[in-house]
């Protein structure tokens, strides 16, 4: 693949760390020094919130670094005036050693104010980020579920939390750089005002070609990062696979190691020669620059030179002037080259803010109606839903019953809605329309932390906790006591007792082998582990979306048989494929397309030779003999 072909297919990546490239390359120099002392200043505010002291010994120490190189300044004026002065050396050195002793004080006290600003800053930018990174985490989890079925939610929310804590520890580098760019800048003004009023327009003289030189120079910088940094990023990607014990095996099962070096091959090329390509303009570019500075520097100096000729400036004066001039093309450099990276981050910082405003206005709502004392009988009348990035409602119009005590299982093709009104039945998608009462309490009039209190889910994709096989099992009910006679009782019930007793440690032992001692699980033990759960919750009502579908055919009947025994004082809401399973239950719904199309028992369903027959039909004959089904 040609090249340029290659940056373009790395374009469409949506590489959430080139997200604002294309915006940072088309932002001018004045366009970003409008832009960021807005954003400096809720860094700055943001600061001040985590660290009052470290925040302020930041700004004064930086204020006070700068004005030192005021001091420094004049002081250097003073030396040169008694230096160049007439008479003995001796008595010249002795009439300049106060000034210069003040100098070299200024050098120390400057550099000690520089590091204490560094320091406070090493200290701001953990707090920054831990306040960052706990105020993302308490929107997101307590953000509506349907939130993270919104691309753009979901997306932004994976570019903030890749590059918000990197944008916002930069940023507070840029108020640094900023601080002491523009102080330095002025201080060199006033001291060049204070020596010699025609310093000032010298001064504008030999900073614009080195403004013009730092723009070119970092804007060249940041366009050969912009080019390579997704290509970069997709080469970080490939090293981590290549290297991570997850693929390992696929990798070496599908011998993918000649294609993942192959690409990675390409992309590095690609990057050697854009960079290659940009190093050679950013060389030209830099080359100019430095010839238009030198150019500038080269008039101030024939102009102080006229001035000294003249008598009209003094050479002390014109000695500080080139010291000063030094300074301020420095600082001056220092600011813009800062500039680029600075603009690009606060734009992420942007998004983190409208990120928060967003979730923010996603959270779930607080308080309401207490839960009834028989939530397990459930009525859900004309029931809507529909996923943010759907074509089609989810459940249209879909009527259900649960009665306290039943079994009632809801089957149905893939895509009919099942796990849908499971997670509208547990509290976690709210309906866009229809109603849903619990013990005749309404869904949304009901506290839903105390309704999920009283909900148990065992899901078929559930979370693999990387904690000990005790705590995946007892996760979600720290806020009581961890019960032995529970615990070993869940166990049990699910066929996890077995997996337990099998493991280095026990039920203490860490399920992740990526931590030392930690072990992993097959699917079917962690099906159990994952059922176990749901038993240890004890909850009025028990809903399971396709809780066996990893478990052999013995441990699903056992698991299934744990279930009907469970449901002896307990709802439940079993959803599964398998309706060999579901025969037992109180009652039976078959979706389609979101709706209810039949319910009843199964004797009635298979006597009505509907849709519920045919999956019925086509399952059991998938266990007869050839000959049989012939027959």
């Amino acid at each position: 693949m040609p090249l340029d072909d290659l940056a373009v297919d790395l374009d469409k990546t949506a590489d959430p760390w080139t997200a604002h490239d294309a915006t940072v390359a088309a932002a001018g120099f004045w366009a970003m020094a409008r832009g960021l002392p807005a954003t400096f200043a809720r860094v700055l505010r943001e600061c001040w919130q985590v660290s009052r002291v470290d925040t302020a010994a930041l700004v004064l120490c930086t204020l006070l670094a700068e004005l030192g190189t005021a001091v420094g300044l004049l002081a250097t004026t003073s030396v040169l005036e008694r230096l160049l002065a007439a008479g003995p050396t001796p008595d010249r050195v002795r009439a300049a050693a106060p000034a210069l002793l003040l100098i070299a004080a200024m050098v120390v006290v400057r550099g000690a104010l520089r590091e204490a600003a560094v320091l406070a800053k090493s200290r701001i930018d953990p707090q920054l980020r831990r306040s960052l990174q706990t105020g993302l985490l308490q929107l997101t989890t307590n953000a509506e579920l349907v939130a993270f079925d919104n691309d753009v939610f979901h997306n932004t929310l994976h570019r903030i939390r890749e590059r918000a804590p990197h944008a916002v520890a930069a940023l507070v580098d840029g108020v640094l750089r900023l601080l002491s760019g523009v102080v330095g800048l002025l201080v060199v003004v006033g001291v060049l005002g204070v020596l010699h009023p025609v310093l000032l327009p010298l001064l504008v003289i030999a900073l614009v070609p080195t403004w013009w030189a730092a723009v070119h120079s970092a804007r060249m910088s940041y366009e050969m990062y912009a080019a390579t940094s997704g290509a970069e990023r997709r080469m970080e990607t490939l090293t981590n696979l290549m290297a991570d014990r997850v693929p390992a095996a696929e990798i070496r099962a599908y011998t993918m190691r000649s294609f993942l070096l192959a690409e990675f091959t390409r992309l590095s090329g690609f990057v050697q020669a854009r960079a290659l390509r940009l190093e050679r303009r950013q060389a030209v570019s830099r080359s100019l620059g430095a010839a238009l500075a030198g150019l500038g520097i080269a008039v101030v100096y024939l102009v102080l030179g006229l001035l000294l000729f003249t008598a009209v400036m003094p050479l002390a004066v014109a000695g500080t002037a080139v010291v000063a001039l030094r300074t301020a093309m420095t600082a001056l450099s220092e600011l813009v080259n800062s500039m680029n990276w600075s603009y690009e981050n606060a734009l992420f910082y942007q998004d983190y803010l409208d990120f928060c405003a967003d979730a923010g206005q996603r959270q779930e709502r607080v308080g309401g109606v207490a839960v009834p004392a028989d939530v397990d009988r459930i009525s859900a009348r004309d029931l809507t839903f529909t996923y943010p990035s759907g074509q089609r409602p989810a459940l249209c119009g879909l009527d259900i019953d649960i009665a306290p005590g039943e079994i009632v299982a809801i089957v149905g093709a893939n895509g009919s809605g099942k796990t849908t009104l499971a997670k509208v039945l547990s509290g976690l998608y709210q309906p866009d329309s229809g109603t849903v009462t619990y013990g005749g309490v309404r869904l949304e009039d009901i506290d839903l932390t105390q309704l999920r209190s009283r909900i148990a889910v065992v899901a078929q994709d559930f979370t693999h906790w990387p904690f000990s096989a005790r705590q995946n099992i007892t996760i979600g009910r720290h806020d009581h006591p961890e019960s032995d006679a529970a615990f070993t009782a869940a166990a049990q019930a699910a066929g996890a007792d077995q997996v337990l007793a099998a493991l280095p440690a026990g039920p203490d032992t860490l399920l992740d082998p990526t931590y030392r001692g930690g072990v992993e699980l097959s699917g079917g033990q962690w099906q159990r582990i994952a059922v176990a759960r749901g038993l240890y919750r004890d909850a009025p009502l028990l809903i399971c979306d396709e809780p066996t579908a990893a478990l052999d055919a013995r441990t699903e009947h056992a698991v299934f048989e744990t279930i009907r025994k469970h449901a002896a004082q307990r709802t439940v809401v079993l959803i599964t494929h398998r309706l060999a399973s579901v025969r037992y239950a109180d009652r039976i719904y078959v979706l389609e397309q979101g709706r209810v199309v039949e319910h009843g028992t199964h004797e009635e369903l298979m006597a009505r030779n509907g849709l519920y027959r045919e999956f019925y039909t086509l399952q059991a004959q998938a266990y007869q003999e050839p000959t049989a089904a012939v027959e």
